[in-house]
């Protein structure tokens, strides 16, 4: 049986590209296939953008500080347009970087919406290509809790949209003390923004350790942590939270939530197929391979 290529991967992320790359120095013929920016997660909505904002926020705060070191510095001031513009810089260029290593290797890819069919189908762009092998490599989204209120509230906003704000908020409520939390409320405090930290367990970074997680904490003075709390709805920019019975109220201009990722199940086909699946993830054994023949998922 002939097929249009030899391995056909659905998602261009860490895992997904890399596959792609190494199959394609091995002598397969590849498809990629990826419905955004080439890189995944953490190259266009995540380690990358973030770690280059608080690169700029380091600066800045180095400047207003820098009068103990002997460095005087007037009126210190920061851009967030072009803190923006200089983030979008960087992604760009590794992006662009992924796609030249893609088209080294000879790596076919397109960049659509891709749906599989089943096992050695997939389809784009309104037109199905065969493989031998299928990987899935969908990734993940973040988590958005079914808090009331939550739904179509405008001061809302996810661990995407916040990196892309239009202007550094005022105040800024944090609903999650995880790594995704608490990298967001340093930076936007570094920024002058009043940051509050709605954490449902007893201390921040579950898994860091809990000496270390404390200490952490205890350096971010300018941050305030609300631990072992329950978020009961949301009110617009207003969160009602609850501990031990008593409840609080407080405000913000804009809402993040923080509670940690997901896999992404569904959307892109698995649910029309006998793939097995569930919303912790797809089923695979200890080498990657799915319940369908020649289909992996990773």
């Amino acid at each position: 049986m002939s097929f249009d290529y030899d391995v056909i991967i659905l998602g261009g992320g860490p895992g997904g590209y890399l596959a792609a790359e190494r199959l394609g120095h091995g002598g397969k013929k590849v498809l990629l296939i990826e419905a955004e920016a080439l890189g995944g997660t953490c190259l266009n909505v995540g380690c990358i953008p973030t770690k280059t904002l608080l690169n700029s926020a380091k600066h800045y705060i180095h400047a207003l500080e820098g009068e103990q070191f002997g460095v005087k510095a007037e009126k210190v001031s920061f851009d967030w347009a072009k803190m923006q513009s200089w983030k979008a810089e960087v992604v760009k260029g590794l992006v662009a970087g992924v796609g030249m290593a893609e088209k080294k290797a000879g790596v076919t890819v397109i960049n659509d919406y891709g749906t599989f069919e089943g096992p050695g189908k997939v389809s784009v762009g309104g037109k199905t290509y065969s493989a031998e092998h299928v990987i899935l490599a969908t990734g993940s989204v973040p988590v958005m809790p079914p808090i009331p209120g939550s739904a179509d509230n405008p001061a809302v906003v996810d661990s995407t949209a916040i990196l892309s704000l239009p202007e550094v908020p005022k105040k800024l409520a944090v609903i999650g003390g995880g790594v995704i939390g608490v990298e967001f409320a340093s930076l936007f405090a570094s920024l002058g923004s009043q940051v509050t930290v709605i954490e449902m367990l007893d201390e921040i970074v579950p898994f860091m350790d809990d000496d270390l997680a404390a200490q952490l904490r205890k350096a971010m003075k300018q941050i305030t942590f609300n631990l072992g709390c329950k978020v009961e709805s949301l009110d617009g920019g207003k969160v009602t939270y609850s501990k031990a019975g008593k409840t609080t109220e407080i405000s913000a201009d804009v809402v993040l939530m923080a509670v940690g990722r997901k896999p992404a199940v569904t959307g892109w086909g698995a649910e029309n197929t006998k793939l097995d699946y569930s919303p912790r993830g797809i089923v695979v054994d200890d080498r990657m391979r799915t319940n369908l023949p020649n289909v992996w998922a990773i």
